[in-house]
C-alpha cells in the first residue's frame, strides 16, 4: 500500500501539513462518461458501454488505446475528457497522497498502461480505473462501470470452451471411425486369408 512521503520543500500548504505528520485526506473521483447514447436505457439495467477516469487533486487520468508502444495514460480536464459524455461523478474514497505524489505515481503507473496493449474486453479504461481505486482508497470501482466487459469475457470463455469441448467430440468421433476402419481392412484381409487358403 502507498505511504505518503515527507517533501523537503515547504511550498505549499498541502506539503507543509505533510511534513508537519498530519495527513490531509484527498477526495478520490470516478468520472464515468457514456460511449453510446444507448447508454440512456442500459444504465438502468445496470449496464452499459461506459469510459471512465480517476479524479484527485483537481487532476484528472483516463486511459485510452492508440497503435504506439508508448503510455496510453493521459490527462483531462476533470470531468471533461473529450470524445465522451459525461454521466456522473463518484466518491470512490479519500488518499493521503500528496498532488505531486499523486502525479508521480500516475507516471510509473503510465508505463503499465501502452497505447497499444488497450483491449476493450481484457485491458480498458475501467481497469485501469480499478488499479488506480484499489491503490488509492483500498477499494473497487462500482460493477456496473465494466460489468459489460466482463459479461463479454465469461461469452469468450463459453464460447471457447464450447469450441474446445466440440473440438474433444469431433476428435474422439474420428478416432472411433479410424479403429473401426482399421478393424474392418483387418477383418476384410482376414476373410481374404482364409478364401486363399481354402482355394
Amino acid at each position: 500500500m502507498w505511504a505518503p512521503t515527507l517533501s523537503s520543500s515547504s511550498c505549499s500548504s498541502e506539503e507543509r501539513e505533510e511534513s508537519s505528520g498530519e495527513a490531509t485526506l484527498t477526495p478520490v473521483y470516478l468520472n464515468v462518461y457514456d460511449l453510446t447514447p444507448v447508454n440512456n436505457y442500459l444504465y438502468w439495467f445496470g449496464i452499459g458501454i461506459f469510459h471512465s477516469g480517476i479524479e484527485a487533486h483537481g487532476l484528472e487520468y483516463c486511459y485510452g488505446a492508440h497503435e504506439y508502444p508508448s503510455s496510453g495514460v493521459y490527462e483531462v480536464e476533470p470531468r471533461n475528457c473529450p470524445g465522451f459524455i459525461f454521466r456522473r461523478s463518484v466518491l470512490l474514497g479519500t488518499t493521503t497522497m500528496s498532488r505531486s505524489d499523486f502525479r508521480t505515481y500516475m507516471e510509473k503507473l503510465s508505463r503499465k498502461y501502452h497505447g497499444d496493449t488497450y483491449h476493450l474486453i481484457a485491458k480498458n479504461c475501467n481497469h485501469f480505473t480499478e488499479e488506480v481505486c484499489s491503490q488509492l482508497t483500498g477499494k473497487p470501482i462500482p460493477g456496473w462501470i465494466n460489468r459489460l466487459a466482463r459479461v463479454r469475457s465469461v461469452i469468450v470463455f463459453c464460447q471457447k470452451a464450447f469450441s474446445l469441448q466440440l473440438l474433444v467430440l469431433f476428435q474422439n468421433a474420428l478416432n472411433s471411425l479410424m479403429r473401426r476402419n482399421q478393424t474392418q481392412r483387418h477383418l476384410l484381409c482376414q476373410m481374404k486369408k482364409d478364401q486363399s487358403s481354402i482355394s
